[in-house]
């Protein structure tokens, strides 16, 4: 039995849907595998980039102001904190997963409670 004209121009449909979907489909996630050095790098670069920026604020602001050196003072701590806030997102982040740091953490958890 042949195909009618009907199922004929709904499979040619269905193929041009299917063909459509294919294009705007998102790429597969692909896992980002990141070295223990390349993670402890970039948090200690997000560390000296907020003492860096709060150092340059806080000379801004003595020059401005003429107050020397306290902005200079502030800007400098503030800017210490934002980068330890930041790195320690960082470091949520990567230990998201559990393997950021050289193993399944939920893993060394369950071992650690074995041991005592």
């Amino acid at each position: 039995m042949a195909p009618t004209p009907e199922q004929d121009r709904l499979r040619q449909l269905d193929e041009k849907l299917a063909a459509a979907r294919a294009r705007q489909a998102p790429p597969p996630k692909r896992e980002e595998h990141y070295s223990q050095a390349s993670q402890g790098w970039r948090m200690v670069i997000e560390l000296v980039a907020g003492l860096g920026v709060g150092v340059a604020i806080g000379l801004g602001v003595d020059a401005v102001f003429g107050i020397r050196p306290f902005g200079l003072i502030v800007f400098a701590l503030l800017g210490f904190a934002a980068g330890v806030n930041v790195m320690m997102r960082t470091a949520r982040e990567f230990g998201s997963d559990g393997a950021a740091f050289g193993g399944d953490l939920k893993e060394r958890e369950a071992d650690g409670d074995r041991e005592r």
